[in-house]
């Protein structure tokens, strides 16, 4: 062995037959120069090319950490499964509950702000109106981040389906708003795919070169009246968006 590309090929290998388990620590970079007798340039080039594939995200502090790349199936009948009020999980801990996986949707933040122009037009608010913003993380147990999700709703309306206050609403947002009147009826997702942002890539641990999947859905009641925005980003590698028994 003599080059980056067949160490990065070797350290996949035992990636991919277990004796580096998902969320261990690789060797250290010296532990690896003495183990393959390698130029330093050349083991760090090595694990280069496994950060870029998605296989492992590097830490100053905790070092070369094998990446979870677990997929999580994203039917679309996710959404329907959680509109009546009184559930206990939303649609994310539907989905993950259904792959035999322990998903879990986690509140960071609730603020109250004015709507920008972009969210006002989908919203079909007048600039500058009150939202509520709600920002969420769906993982994986005990602590691997799979999606990021931004959430805006009228503030009008986030008042009454109580979402507005700091507190994870059980059962998902769409059972808040139906159990408030506001029933959703329709949700139009727009899915696409890029590079992430330097900031994008440190919040979901991982490299530049591991490209982002991007959501946006916008929910309306029965009268076609705009409920919420949700605008959310994933590893492209961690989901299967799943459109189902659609009508043709």
């Amino acid at each position: 062995m003599n080059g980056y590309r067949e160490l990065a090929a070797e350290l996949r290998r035992r990636i991919d037959s277990g004796e580096f388990a998902v969320g261990s620590t690789l060797p250290r970079i010296m532990d690896l120069i003495e183990e393959y007798g390698l130029a330093k340039q050349t083991v760090r080039d090595a694990i280069g090319v496994l950060a870029d594939d998605g296989l492992v995200v590097t830490s100053k502090r905790a070092g070369t950490i094998v990446r979870h790349r677990t997929p999580v199936r994203l039917p679309l009948s996710r959404y329907r499964s959680v509109v009546e009020p009184g559930g206990t999980k939303g649609p994310w801990e539907t989905a993950t509950s259904a792959a035999g996986l322990d998903g879990e949707m986690r509140l960071l933040q609730v603020e109250c702000g004015d709507a920008p122009a972009d969210l006002a037009e989908l919203l079909e608010l007048s600039e500058g109106d009150p939202l509520v913003y709600r920002l969420r993380h769906a993982v994986l147990l005990p602590d691997d981040l799979v999606q990021v999700q931004h959430a805006w709703y009228p503030r009008s309306i986030a008042e009454v389906a109580g979402l507005d206050s700091a507190g994870k609403v059980h059962g998902g947002a769409y059972g808040a708003l139906t159990a408030a009147g506001f029933r959703p009826r329709t949700a139009s997702e727009t899915v696409e795919s890029r590079p992430p942002t330097p900031d994008e890539a440190a919040e979901l641990r991982i490299s530049g070169r591991v490209w982002v999947a991007t959501l946006e859905r916008l929910t309306r009641d029965a009268q076609g009246q705009p409920l919420e925005v949700l605008r959310a980003i994933a590893p492209a590698d961690r989901l299967k968006f799943t459109y189902d028994d659609l009508p043709l």
